[in-house]
Formats: C-alpha cells, sequence, structure tokens
C-alpha cells in the first residue's frame, strides 16, 4: 500500500471514528514512521480540540497483590510463590488519599489483584469513606471480575468510575494468555453491567503481548469503537520473569503509541493515560505517549515500602520514590513538553461540558 493510502485512511478515521476490519489491519500493519508523524499531528489536534493542553493526574493507590487468578503474563498471579504479598487497612489507604488530597489530587484509583480478603463489605466501607472524606474527588476502581450486585454496591456507595481492561477482544487469544476459569464473555458481561449502572467505564489492551496479530488489534479497536468507554488504557506487554511468559518480547513502544493516536481519533473525547509501563520500556515513553493524544498519568501514592511487590511487570518504574516526588517530576516531564497539570477530577469530556474559549476548547466539569 502507497503512504498516501495510509494516511487516507487516518483521515476517514478521524472523520468517521471507525473503520472497517480489513482497513484497520493494514493501518496497524503497514504504516510507516512518516504515517505515525502525521496520525500523531491530528491526534494532538483532536486532543486540544477537546481538552485544550491539559493534562489530568490520577492517584494511583496499588493497595493489595494478593490475585485469586492465575493470568499467565501477570507478576501478582495466584500460583507465583516467589511474590511478598501485602494488603493495606482502611486507614493505610485513607492516608495514601489524604497525602494526595494535598499534594493536588482529584482523583484516586484503587487498583488491585481480586483478593477474596476485600469482600463487597470492605470495598463499600472504603469507597464510602474516601466520598465522606473527599467529596470533590473522583473515585475510581480498578479491582477485576465481579457480580453486577458488587458493581451496583460499590456505585451506590460513591465509585464514579472503573477500569477492567479486557486485554484482547479475540477468544482464542484471551484463552492464550488466560486459564480456562476466565472467558472473555464474562470479561465483556462485565463492562456492560458497568455501564449499564452508570459508571464512566475504561477498558483497554496490550500492545505486543505473545500470540497477538494485527488482527487481533484491529479487533480490539472495533471492540472499544463499539463500547465506546469514557476511558482506555493501554501499555506494552512486559514479560515477568516468574510467569510462563518470562522469555517473551516485550511490545514496542512504536506500535503502543501509534495505537494511542489512533485511540484518541477513534474517541476524542475519551481519557487515555500515557502509563507507567510505556514509561518503563523507555525512559520517554510517558511522554511520547502524550505527544500522541494521551491526556492522563497516573503517579503512584502507595506507600514506598509496598511499591516494589506490586510487580505485575519487570522493572517497574518509580518504585523507590515518595509520592510528593512522583507527583513533582512528572509535573515537571509534562511542563517540558507544552503540556499542564490540570487539578480537578478530570471527567471524561462531553457536548454538554464544553465551551468555547479563545481559539481552545476546554472541559468544565469539576
Amino acid at each position: 500500500m502507497k503512504p498516501t493510502d495510509i494516511k487516507s485512511l487516518i483521515d476517514v478515521l478521524e472523520t468517521q471514528r471507525n473503520l472497517s476490519k480489513a482497513d484497520w489491519v493494514t493501518l496497524i500493519r503497514d504504516h510507516t514512521p512518516q504515517d505515525a508523524t502525521y496520525l500523531f499531528e491530528r491526534a494532538r489536534a483532536i486532543r486540544k480540540l477537546y481538552y485544550g493542553d491539559a493534562v489530568y493526574l490520577r492517584g494511583l493507590i496499588e493497595f493489595t497483590n494478593y490475585c485469586r487468578n492465575d493470568c499467565y503474563y501477570c507478576g501478582i498471579r495466584g500460583s507465583n510463590r516467589k511474590v511478598s504479598r501485602y494488603r493495606l487497612s482502611e486507614e493505610q489507604i485513607l492516608q495514601c488519599c489524604e497525602t494526595g488530597y494535598q499534594l493536588g489530587f482529584r482523583s484516586f484509583v484503587l487498583q488491585g489483584g481480586e483478593d477474596p480478603f476485600f469482600t463487597e463489605e470492605r470495598i463499600v466501607s472504603i469507597v464510602r469513606s474516601i466520598r465522606k472524606n473527599y467529596p470533590d474527588c473522583a473515585i475510581t476502581l480498578s479491582i477485576g471480575e465481579k457480580p453486577f450486585e458488587s458493581y451496583l454496591a460499590y456505585y451506590q456507595a460513591g465509585a464514579d468510575r472503573y477500569l477492567l481492561r479486557h486485554e484482547t477482544a479475540n477468544e482464542e487469544h484471551y484463552g492464550k494468555l488466560h486459564p480456562s476459569s476466565l472467558t472473555l464473555k464474562n470479561r465483556k458481561r462485565c463492562l456492560q453491567d458497568l455501564a449499564s449502572i452508570g459508571y464512566q467505564v475504561g477498558t483497554g489492551f496490550m500492545v505486543g503481548s505473545p500470540y497477538q496479530t494485527p488482527e487481533n488489534l484491529a479487533e480490539d479497536m472495533l471492540f472499544i469503537a463499539d463500547l465506546h468507554p469514557q476511558m482506555v488504557g493501554i501499555g506494552p506487554f512486559i514479560p515477568h520473569c516468574e510467569t510462563p511468559f518470562a522469555n517473551e518480547n516485550s511490545g514496542t513502544m512504536d506500535l503502543t503509541v501509534f495505537m494511542i493516536g489512533v485511540l484518541r481519533l477513534t474517541l476524542p473525547m475519551s481519557l487515555i493515560p500515557a502509563t507507567t509501563a510505556l514509561g518503563t520500556i523507555h525512559s520517554f515513553g510517558r511522554e511520547y505517549g502524550l505527544l500522541a493524544g494521551a491526556n492522563v498519568v497516573m503517579p503512584n501514592l502507595s506507600p514506598v515500602e509496598v511499591r516494589k511487590k506490586y510487580a505485575l511487570y519487570d522493572n517497574k518504574i518509580c518504585t523507590g520514590e515518595e509520592a510528593a516526588e512522583c507527583r513533582h517530576c512528572i509535573e515537571k516531564r509534562i511542563n517540558r513538553i507544552g503540556y499542564k497539570v490540570v487539578v480537578n477530577r478530570g471527567d471524561p469530556a462531553s457536548s454538554q461540558f464544553l465551551v468555547q474559549g479563545t481559539g481552545t476548547t476546554f472541559c468544565t466539569k469539576s
């Protein structure tokens, strides 16, 4: 295919917000560095239209590394006996929130393995406490697959958002990454339940995971275009030494940031993080993610003494920094590429919250 043909597909995507599966495969498989440059220019323009130069902070609290699942790519998988396990108490979680609030965070993400200790009752208690103490903050949960009733209870307690990456939209590929106890059908059921309850829903996938093909990535984009989530988190696959995929190659930064760019054109008003995994495979990775169309970063608020224990993959960055160090370091890096940190909840843009300014459109919900 000629380079101009790829650029034409990018133009079609910007206009129509989706492509056929065949065109998705062509775009993903055949693009050149010059095509990627063009994509990023268009993605930045769309990002600026809805969010100006704002980058939103999410305070990440990794509160448990226990997990009942045994996903083949994950360093905290249940069968990994070399993990030093930990759980934060409700009091410790609230202290993380207080630290983050004083540093300007207005959105907290509670992330953990599927830990049976954290029953519905315990999660509800934690969410209620955060909502009571920080009523102006958004609360996001990322704790895996649950029954509808639990999702509803969390929402009624005050959770606003829920992140649940589908990882791959191809059933056969899903089976190569997960044990038979986990199914793509149930993962999709969870996402549908979350949307029906009223959550701002986030999903996403790994780039460069074992056995992944351009056709798989095309199916991911078709699934996301149909689901239309408010948030999409993608990052490169990075192997962990104590998993069946220990000797697999990592995903690449180039393909990951390219997929961020096409996500911005597909879902122009979405929240898309430049992930820690992206910063792990390249020292400038998060910046490249932002320059490709991302608009969220997630500094770590977890206590320093547990950060290295939440190792989903090897060589994770920022495991030895205090929360304030993470906050100020990432802000400096964001400023250096021409963006600025905005202190508010950072809700997804929507037509009812957009007002025209002088040359820029801003999201005003806070």
